[in-house]
């Protein structure tokens, strides 16, 4: 396999002829779809095909579709699903889990219907009450435990489906009081706590393929840079909390970092992250990465060769029963 270590989108609804040689030369190790790149099956399928034919390989293409307010495929095509918070308080404990598999095994059977094959889910993030709205009704629980729990039950659905999980936003973002994608969230919570709570879900699933970081400052352990670019924090995530897959920054384009794209990417990729992130599809800032951007290195390769194997046909599923088994529990 050869890529180098970016995930890139695209403008629209068709790859351009500028896109399709802009990727057959910047070989992104992947590709990540928005709404704006989204309107019909046939489309998609056609759009997922041509981004893998443009670097001559099975890529990887992801998505967020976690389902309420962060999804990208919407209605009359595909399901509406409430915030996982508010499915949380609809469902009895006893059935919690069970509710949340199927939400995410009936996630997946879309999905990969249309060649979709990676979702940026389970968000793993345990909120406080100081938590930023763009967190808190995404989450899974209000403690370490739950999200933990119901981190797992998403995971399972997901691969039973053939989509591999992200967990994100590591090693934590529920104590974030503002928005990174518009600002730098600072969090000044002790070390002690944030390893007991805040990092707890990702320690339990650290086993999975690949997370996404956390654009925050943990002053705490690092006073100095967000955990992106941190290599103190990469480090934390790599031996404290002990995860050994792929593993990503958030977006790039967000304004929780500074400097130019080919810094940004350089500062990430240096601190230890294994690929970087790049969403909106400009082209422009897609060049300015690629100017820093290697291909992946021996150990990034490693770990991404280990999630593109986990990859699998979906087991057998009933999507009616599934359906109706899922609002019997509601």
């Amino acid at each position: 396999m050869t890529a180098n270590a970016a995930i890139f989108g695209c403008a629209g609804t068709t790859l351009s002829t500028a896109e399709t040689a802009f990727f057959a030369d910047a070989k992104p190790w992947a590709f990540i779809l928005f709404a704006r790149n989204l309107e019909t099956p046939a489309q998609i399928k056609k759009l997922c095909a041509d981004l893998r034919a443009s670097v001559g390989r099975n890529a990887p293409i992801l998505i967020d579709q976690e389902g309420g307010r962060v999804a990208r495929l919407r209605a009359p095509h595909w399901r509406e699903w409430l915030p996982p918070l508010e499915q949380m308080a609809c469902v009895a404990p006893e059935n919690a889990r069970q509710a949340m598999v199927l939400r995410y095994r009936l996630i997946a059977h879309e999905l990969h219907a249309l060649g979709i094959d990676v979702n940026c889910a389970p968000m793993l993030d345990v909120p406080t009450p100081d938590a930023h709205d763009i967190i808190t009704n995404r989450c899974y629980g209000t403690t370490a435990d739950t999200v933990a729990e119901m981190g797992r039950a998403c995971a399972q659905g997901l691969l039973a489906g053939g989509v591999l999980p992200i967990i994100k936003h590591i090693p934590g973002h529920g104590r974030g009081s503002a928005d990174s994608h518009f600002e730098l969230p600072v969090v000044d919570t002790d070390a002690d706590t944030l390893n007991t709570i805040d990092f707890e879900p990702f320690r339990r699933l650290s086993d999975l393929p690949m997370a996404m970081t956390a654009h925050i400052v943990y002053t705490a352990l690092d006073a100095n840079a967000c955990a992106t670019v941190s290599p103190t924090m990469i480090d934390i995530i790599r031996n404290l909390i002990g995860f050994d897959g792929l593993l990503m920054t958030d977006d790039l384009s967000m304004k929780a970092l500074k400097g130019t794209f080919a810094e940004r990417a350089t500062a990430s990729l240096d601190a230890g992250c294994d690929v970087v992130l790049h969403c909106n599809g400009d082209m422009d800032e897609m060049a300015q990465i690629m100017t820093s951007v290697p291909a992946l290195t021996d150990n990034a390769m490693t770990r991404a060769t280990r999630a593109e194997n986990m990859r699998q046909a979906p087991e057998p599923f009933d999507a009616d029963g599934a359906d109706k088994l899922f609002a019997s529990l509601l």
